[in-house]
């Protein structure tokens, strides 16, 4: 029988994880856990657990738990934040920009419907700190953007555009918060099925559009 050269030896040696790999499925493990328990309930130990993942190494991309927790903030609002960035609300008509801005949020929240809950314990066991200390913010610039040019070429009716964007999140991003009391329709449909979410999507921006015009 052959002797195993040094070439075998290496090529049967399980190659060196992935740096970028290996921090997509931490930031994955950690999005549930904040999602379920928040912020100050979360533990390092269950996230190291549930990926195989070293805590020391986890510490090592992120520093602290707090490193992770932002880095999981920032993670989720990355698609929506570049979608928004890409849409040229200021061609567009106030109606057509917020359907557009209605149409991204829904869309990505869809995909992600951990978002809203994340941002939930966020607000009730943080205060928005976390949230404020991230580029997310730049998410209610634009919508408050489009209400206030709304109202000033009278496309839209008199509002505060402040409130009128925490409302308008508020019809869109509670149903996934709400979806966990419910959990099933009347009608046995689930909530957070492709068909019903598309039909919540459709709903919050009819219902949004027709609050906001003249």
């Amino acid at each position: 029988m052959p002797r195993q050269t040094k070439t075998d030896k290496t090529s049967t040696q399980k190659p060196i994880r992935d740096a970028q790999a290996t921090q997509a499925v931490i930031l994955k493990a950690a999005e549930e856990e904040f999602a379920l328990h928040g912020f100050t309930a979360t533990r390092t130990e269950a996230i190291a657990a549930k990926t195989g993942v070293a805590k020391s190494m986890i510490y090592y991309y992120f520093q602290d738990k707090k490193g992770l927790y932002r880095a999981v903030l920032e993670r989720s609002h990355t698609e929506l934040l570049q979608i928004c960035q890409q849409l040229d609300i200021d061609n567009l008509t106030p109606d057509v920009a917020l359907e557009h801005f209605l149409v991204a949020l829904l869309d990505c929240v869809s995909r992600n419907p951990k978002l809203p809950t994340i941002m939930f314990h966020e607000a009730l066991q943080n205060q928005g700190k976390y949230y404020k200390q991230s580029s997310s913010e730049s998410i209610d610039t634009t919508l408050v953007k489009i209400i206030e040019r709304g109202v000033t070429t009278g496309i839209f009716r008199q509002l505060d555009p402040f409130q009128s964007a925490i409302n308008i999140m508020g019809v869109c991003l509670f149903y996934f918060i709400g979806a966990g009391n419910i959990k099933q329709h009347p009608q046995g449909k689930k909530l957070l099925s492709k068909a019903m979410l598309e039909q919540h999507k459709q709903d919050a921006i009819t219902l949004v559009l027709a609050g906001v015009r003249r």
